[in-house]
């Protein structure tokens, strides 16, 4: 890596196409496209194996997994160290959450993921591992069927993520892709939802009965959870 910056992939974006990859993971080599295939996917990232903020990570992430996998999403871990490492960790990982961690967790170990990524710190000096290279942070990507990537968010190392975040995230993507509408602040499937601006205002009283205005451009209705996708 030079210091020009150069030879640093173009950086991701909301709507960027999700570079794809071959790597090892704990259930075998992948190739990223294929997995993600027809499905959502989350992908995120983890400094290093036997961390412990990771350990009770992984542990949530597994435990919740079920509800990723009825709305359709297939859940992949990474950690920048060797494959055989993570298998012990797995062990822990389910003794320590009573989970059965079943998702691939990705070797990158050489951090090339990490790097197409940009999952890298640039400020915290003292995330790094023996020989001085930067550990990864703890990204979060959401990637849709179209293997467009719909989400970031960026953790530092010492915080560790809210797996109910993810989920929710997932639900207003999903749910905003079947319906034309947008989520609100701290929406969860159930609440009240915001017609998009793109539907008409004598259209959105036709297509929503139940329909509130409070300006002409913020409009609220009703969905009910089972019209979400967290009626699975």
């Amino acid at each position: 890596m030079g210091s020009h910056g150069d030879d640093r992939p173009q950086p991701l974006r909301l709507g960027s196409v999700a570079p794809n990859f071959q790597a090892e993971t704990t259930n075998g080599p992948i190739d990223f496209h294929e997995f993600i295939g027809d499905n959502w996917v989350v992908l995120f990232s983890h400094p290093e194996d036997y961390t412990p903020v990771c350990t009770t990570e992984l542990g949530a992430f597994a435990k919740l997994e079920p509800e990723f996998t009825k709305r359709g999403v297939k859940l992949i871990g990474l950690s920048a160290n060797t494959i055989d490492s993570h298998g012990g960790w797995i062990k822990d990982i389910d003794e320590i959450s009573g989970s059965k961690l079943s998702f691939p967790i990705i070797g990158d170990k050489q951090r090339q993921v990490a790097y197409l990524y940009d999952m890298l710190d640039h400020q915290d000096t003292t995330n790094v591992d023996q020989k001085g290279i930067a550990f990864t942070i703890r990204s979060v990507f959401v990637i849709d069927p179209k293997k467009t990537i719909r989400l970031i968010m960026s953790y530092p190392a010492s915080t560790g993520r809210n797996t109910a975040e993810v989920l929710r995230v997932v639900d207003s993507l999903q749910t905003g892709d079947k319906n034309k509408i947008t989520t609100p602040i701290n929406w969860v499937p159930g609440d009240d939802v915001i017609v998009h601006p793109s539907v008409k205002t004598d259209q959105a009283k036709e297509q929503y009965p139940h329909l509130r205005i409070v300006k002409p451009y913020l409009r609220f209705t009703p969905l009910p959870k089972e019209q979400t996708s967290a009626a699975v």
